[in-house]
Parts: structure tokens; C-alpha cells; sequence
């Protein structure tokens, strides 16, 4: 069996799709040395995340030049039993398609996205969706909300959950913080939360809680650090921040590298994820698996991903998530049954487990003899 992915989200920042197919990749590798993987890339720096024995392929970053022409060409000439992509495939694919649609915020709640790239997405995972041979999602919550979307046989919806990297693990608190003064310059305890910057990752929520926060607990030195990629909303984001009226104790990163997240994760008192919305959550494994107690809104699939292991808040009512911040820096009994319970959730999830899985899900859609019916060349549909 030969396996396509594209992954071309590797190498460019692409912050959760990335972590997925990389992490994908790397337990494949592990997981299956019988099958030829194939992996499609658009940055040439992006080839040493891809185990050494994957073929690597090269496509365009323009998304019309990569689904329109240079994949299904690529797919025509690799015959592979089947293409995974994620949200959305080529116009036009001569091999049955896995696709990975990690939620359908885009349609749940539009208001997150602009204009342009909420009517594409609409358009495209829609055609993907109705075409393709397997759908994979992170949570059950998940794949509830794709088989309401759309028009799809239950069957075809798996749910095959994420994990924290094993980069991921505790660390010498001591030798954390020294390696964040180095890094960042920060010569102060704070709460971490970790998301692009936008309107979906209550940035701005989180800001107005710690705000709270500070006056009534004027004693607390705890600064807020957000480590997160800059987006079309960062500057309404900054703004917040400034004011605060605790701007001066608000700090933030940009994007990081896993190197720099692992050593923010142990530096930490506490993790905070205070998203409306998520079809997994990644980062609330990845703080429990370095030893942090975390606190996460109790919507979506968060409560599904925390399982008991995390302190919940509703998101809308900023009182709830400064109230959250305060039980566990003031009660170190509470953060350190947090701590303990937070790892062994962690432990339940591994990326192994999760390409063992989608492995499953290959075999059973893939086509053996390389030669399957095409996917459909659909009509422009208009969006929902």
C-alpha cells in the first residue's frame, strides 16, 4: 500500500494543522514499516519534519495552483491508494480521499472568520465532505457537529482523537524559568495561554479576566503571558492589553517554536484555554502532560478533551475564568490535585494510538490495485 498526505501546512506556521500532520507522520513511521507513505510539501525547509524512508513531493502554497492542478497531477502520476488531506481536497483526485475536519467553526459560528475565507471554507469542505471515501475528527463533539452539517452516512465519520507530543513532559520548574529569562526576559511567575491571536481564542476574555483578577488580588505577582501567532485580529487583541489597566503585566510571545512552548508549559503556575470554541484542544493535553494544572472553558469539545482533569468556566462570563485563575494559584492543595490528575489524563492519548487508528481508517477505504474511481467533479455549490 502507498498513502498520500498532503502536508503542506508543514513548515508554515500553520499552527494546529501543522502539529497534526507532522505529528501523523512521525507516528507512522513508528506504527506501520510495511506500508510507502508519500508526503506532499510546499516549503523546502519542511522536508527534515518528514521521516527519512517518506517519499517527499513537492506543490505549490497558492491553494488554486496546489488543489487545481499540481495535486491531482501529482496524485495521476504517484498512484497512491488513497490521498489524506485536511478541510480540503483537489478539485479533482483520482484516488479515494481521507479527509481530517477538525471542526465546522466556520459555519457554527461565522463571525469568527472573515468574510473571504468563511465563503470559501463553507464552499470547499462542503464538496470535500460529500465526496470523500472517510472522514476523520478529533471528538465526539466533533463528529456530531459534521453529521448535523452535512448530508453523510454515520459510517463514514470516525473518531480518531489527538494527542500531546511526547516533546511534551515535565521539567526542572528551576530550569524552565532560567530558560525563559534567557529566552524572553521574563523574571516573573505568570499564567500562560497558548492560541493564535483571534476572535475564536478569547484572547480578549482572558485579558478582561486577569484585569478582574489583579484587583481583587492586588497581592498576587502572577504576570499573563498569551504565546500565539499574530493574525488579522492581533491588534484589536494588543489593544485589550493596553487597556487593561494591567497592560504592564501582560505579555506576548508571538508564534514559538515546540522548544519554547515545552519551556513555557513548565515555567507556568497555571495554563489557561479560554476558547469558545475547539474540535479538540491540543493545548490543554499538551500543559497537562508537562505536570500544569489547567483551567479550560466548558465548551465544545473541551470538557469531552479534560474529562474531570481540568477546572472548567464558561467563556462568556469573564468572572467564571478570573475566578478559575484565582482557585488555583490561591489554593495549592486544589493545584496540585490538578497537577496529578491533569498527567494522567494526558497519559490516555498518544499519537501512536492515533496513527494505529487512522491507519484503520485507510485500510478500509483504500483502493488496492491504484486505479480508483475518481472524486467528482462537482458544480460550484453555493454555500450553506
Amino acid at each position: 500500500m502507498r498513502f498520500a498526505v498532503d502536508a503542506h501546512a508543514i513548515g508554515r506556521h500553520l499552527t494546529g494543522n501543522e502539529v497534526y500532520v507532522r505529528s501523523l507522520l512521525s507516528a507512522f513511521a513508528r506504527v506501520d514499516k510495511n506500508s510507502a507513505f508519500t508526503a506532499y510539501l510546499s516549503s523546502r525547509g519542511a522536508a527534515q519534519a518528514v521521516p527519512r524512508r517518506f517519499d517527499v513531493r513537492y506543490v505549490s502554497a497558492n491553494p488554486f495552483v496546489r488543489l487545481g492542478i499540481e495535486l491531482p497531477r501529482a496524485i495521476q502520476r504517484d498512484k497512491p491508494n488513497l490521498l489524506h488531506v485536511q478541510y480540503t481536497a483537489p478539485l479533482w483526485c483520482p484516488a479515494p480521499v481521507v479527509v481530517s475536519v477538525h471542526d465546522v467553526s466556520f459555519l457554527e459560528h461565522p463571525e469568527y472568520f472573515t468574510r473571504g475565507r468563511r465563503a470559501q471554507l463553507r464552499w470547499s469542505v462542503r464538496r470535500t465532505v460529500l465526496n470523500a471515501a472517510a472522514i476523520i475528527t478529533g471528538s465526539s463533539f466533533s463528529r456530531e457537529r459534521i453529521l448535523a452539517a452535512y448530508p453523510v452516512a454515520e459510517q463514514k465519520v470516525h473518531v480518531v482523537p489527538d494527542a500531546a507530543s511526547t516533546t511534551f513532559r515535565p521539567l526542572s520548574r528551576e530550569r524552565a524559568a532560567a530558560g525563559m529569562r534567557e529566552r524572553f526576559g521574563f523574571q516573573f511567575p505568570f499564567v500562560l495561554s497558548v492560541g493564535d491571536l483571534q476572535p475564536r481564542k478569547n484572547q480578549n476574555g482572558l485579558i478582561a479576566a486577569f484585569a478582574q483578577l489583579v484587583k481583587a488580588q492586588p497581592q498576587l505577582p502572577q504576570h499573563l503571558v498569551l504565546a500565539g501567532k499574530d493574525t488579522w485580529f492581533s491588534g484589536r487583541v494588543r489593544e485589550a492589553a493596553r487597556e487593561s489597566g494591567v497592560g504592564d503585566r501582560i505579555h506576548f510571545t508571538g508564534f514559538v517554536t515546540d522548544d519554547d512552548l515545552l519551556q513555557l508549559y513548565n515555567a507556568c503556575d497555571c495554563f489557561v484555554f479560554p476558547s469558545y470554541y475547539e474540535g479538540f484542544g491540543i493545548p490543554i493535553l499538551e500543559a497537562m502532560a508537562c505536570g500544569r494544572a489547567v483551567a479550560c472553558s466548558n465548551t465544545s469539545s473541551m470538557p469531552e478533551v479534560a474529562d474531570g482533569a481540568g477546572l472548567l468556566f464558561d467563556p462568556y462570563r469573564t468572572e467564571e475564568i478570573a475566578r478559575a485563575m484565582r482557585d488555583i494559584l490561591l489554593d495549592g492543595e486544589l493545584r496540585g490535585r490538578m497537577e496529578r490528575l491533569g498527567q494522567q489524563r494526558a497519559a490516555h492519548f498518544s499519537w501512536q494510538r492515533t496513527a494505529e487508528l487512522t491507519l484503520d481508517v485507510y485500510q478500509s477505504v483504500a483502493t488496492p490495485d491504484r486505479t480508483a474511481a475518481p472524486l467528482k467533479r462537482q458544480p460550484a455549490l453555493q454555500p450553506r
